[in-house]
């Protein structure tokens, strides 16, 4: 057969490989099934030599958004096909990545940044990767969970991390109560523009916590902000903060365990403006573990001290 009618090589056939400065570092074909790469944070050296051989290696990539990951793999001379996988493709897109573990293929799984399935739509993927008995395999790497609690100078020997708190501010506070009782600090994510609104109800919700700020982990732009709730709050408001943020919030002291009164009221209010008295109940009872007997008999009196104030 002449070589005008050769078949091209596949990419089993063709060399693979990462770049290291000037170094071109020769890898194989990575193992068939899925692999779990965490990739990094914002810096971009922040990324395991395990890592760059297994994206080298894999026979696709699934990635939530190309542009992003593309920009790790020019830095590092990879060349390995990307295919999205996020929020709005996953349902379409999962049986396909599905077929190819099936066939036998490498898949590589990354995220924007960080380890993947910490608030991305990973762990689907993953489920009904194992339910098909496909190898899986993790890469740990760089984490903003892990490197926020590491600068935040708070307790780490327990901690809770509750992801996104609710855009809705009646939400937020009831999520916040929620967490409340948690006997653990509180990692959180945030967003420039929602910033300043959530620690101010951090802050009259769960009070003058200690806690920390950590802005644009690893970039040049890397900012810690130690401080109390209230002071956060504050400084927050006057001070328009952007990029990408993770809160860390101390535990509660043991007084602090049980929400005050005007706390709880402050809740039932929320909760009694858009639910039924039942449901009211119910939904503040959870959030504070207080008696419902207890919540009910507050929920009559405030209903009462609301009616009396608007017949004056």
């Amino acid at each position: 057969m002449s070589d005008a009618h050769a078949k091209p090589p596949s990419r089993n056939d063709t060399l693979r490989h990462y770049v290291l400065g000037s170094q071109v570092i020769d890898v194989g074909k990575a193992a068939p099934g899925l692999h779990i790469v965490a990739t990094p944070i914002g810096n971009l050296g922040d990324i395991t030599l395990r890592a760059l051989a297994t994206l080298a290696g894999a026979d696709l990539i699934a990635c939530e958004d190309t542009r992003v990951t593309r920009k790790l793999l020019d830095r590092y001379g990879i060349t390995t096909p990307l295919t999205p996988y996020h929020d709005h493709n996953a349902a379409s897109a999962r049986p396909k990545l599905l077929h190819r573990l099936a066939e036998g293929a490498a898949l590589a799984l990354v995220s924007d940044a960080g380890t993947p399935l910490i608030s991305d739509p990973g762990y689907k993927l993953v489920l009904a990767a194992q339910e098909a008995e496909h190898t899986i395999t993790a890469l740990p790497g760089a984490s903003a969970l892990l490197a926020a609690l590491a600068v935040a100078g708070l307790p780490t020997d327990q901690f809770f991390f509750a992801g996104f708190l609710p855009p809705k501010a009646a939400a937020r506070r009831a999520r916040i109560a929620e967490l409340a009782r948690i006997p653990a600090t509180l990692v959180l994510f945030e967003t420039g523009p929602r910033i300043a609104s959530t620690l101010a109800d951090l802050a009259a919700v769960l009070g003058d916590r200690e806690a920390a700020l950590c802005r644009e982990l690893t970039k040049i732009h890397e900012e810690i902000r130690r401080a109390d709730l209230t002071t956060l709050a504050q400084a927050s408001a006057a001070d328009e903060i952007r990029g990408e943020i993770v809160l860390v919030v101390g535990p509660p002291t043991r007084e602090a365990e049980r929400p005050s009164a005007r706390e709880t009221d402050a809740l039932l209010r929320q909760a009694l403006a858009r639910l039924s008295l039942k449901d009211a109940v119910e939904e503040v009872a959870s959030a504070t573990g207080l008696p419902r007997r207890e919540i009910y008999q507050r929920a009559l009196a405030l209903a009462k001290e609301d009616h009396h104030g608007a017949a004056r």
